[in-house]
């Protein structure tokens, strides 16, 4: 990338994408998901919920194959979050999810992380859990493994 580019607006990356950068047994996706995570890393306009970082723990070191060792799993949370900046999951994150749930029909922890950006004024996500292209409530959706996702769509000079 050029000099003078950079990521337009802030990005809340789910804990998918995380996943995938560390799933070798898909390594296209895993290289994807990791280009797309040092882009945006690069740029510093990537953002993730306190939610997001203990899935990402959680998901890749449990299982009879897990991704990660326990140790590899926390030395990753500690430098995704060395990179990104980490939003806590509060009471009016946990209210506002639960509106999601009613109003929108987001599953409960689709609706937290919807919450955070929202109420954090992070105006994307990306991940692949929600339906991409769509806004809600001024929160639009992306999934960065669709076949029509480009990165450089997401940014700018």
């Amino acid at each position: 990338m050029q000099k003078g580019w950079t990521v337009m607006g802030l990005i809340l990356i789910d804990s998918n994408v995380l996943i995938y950068a560390y799933d070798v047994r898909d390594q296209p996706r895993q290289e994807h998901a990791f280009s797309v995570l040092k882009t945006i890393g690069s740029f510093g306009n990537g953002r993730l919920s306190a939610q997001c970082l203990s899935e990402f723990f959680s998901r890749t070191t449990r299982g009879p194959s897990p991704l990660l060792s326990i140790p590899e799993a926390a030395q990753q949370t500690t430098y995704l979050s060395t990179i990104f900046r980490v939003h806590p999951v509060t009471q009016q994150i946990v209210n506002e999810a639960i509106r999601g749930v009613l109003e929108a029909h987001f599953s409960y922890w689709d609706a937290q992380i919807w919450a955070a950006a929202r109420l954090n004024q992070i105006p994307v996500i990306f991940s692949e859990d929600f339906n991409s292209g769509s806004t809600i409530e001024g929160v639009h959706f992306v999934n960065p493994f669709s076949p029509d996702f480009i990165m450089d769509d997401w940014i700018t000079n």
